[in-house]
């Protein structure tokens, strides 16, 4: 499955950039998540709480990035574990781009899933993914427009 969006923030590009790699900030806006454990620079892990139709899994798993074409672009590839309810695993490319005092943000993510959470069906898995990836976002950009104004 892949999704992709579009934000616009009202904040300059290096503050965006910065929020994108603070794991308080993403751990207030990733919708179900319970803790973000910074490692290092590139890796962090994570516990996130999820309900998909009618299965709730807690999720483990950790994320790698990728900043050698930051502060302008990322990439992100992670890997999550929900027991019984299976597992997800993808990645994203984010891209930052001014635009006066405003920054769009742009990301193309793709996510394969396994387990009981693959049997829903996908159109009810899809349905899901945009609506706590647009969450995550809408949430991210109202954060760090907040924080810059």
């Amino acid at each position: 499955m892949e999704l992709s969006d579009e934000i616009r923030i009202s904040a300059p590009r290096d503050v965006v950039y910065a929020a994108l790699n603070d794991p308080e900030v993403l751990q207030e806006c990733i919708p179900g998540c319970e803790e973000l454990i910074q490692h290092s620079p590139e890796e962090l892990e994570a516990k996130v709480v999820l309900k998909i139709g009618p299965v709730k899994a807690k999720f483990s798993g950790a994320v790698t990035l990728d900043n050698s074409n930051a502060p302008g672009a990322f990439s992100l590839t992670g890997e999550g574990k929900g027991g019984a309810a299976g597992f997800a695993k993808g990645g994203a490319d984010v891209t930052l781009v001014e635009d006066g005092e405003e920054t769009v943000l742009t990301y193309v993510a793709k996510v394969e899933m396994g387990g009981k959470i693959a049997q829903l069906g996908s159109r009810l898995i899809q349905g899901t993914a945009k609506k706590l990836s647009a969450k995550f976002f809408q949430s991210f950009a109202d954060k760090v427009s907040e924080t810059a104004a």
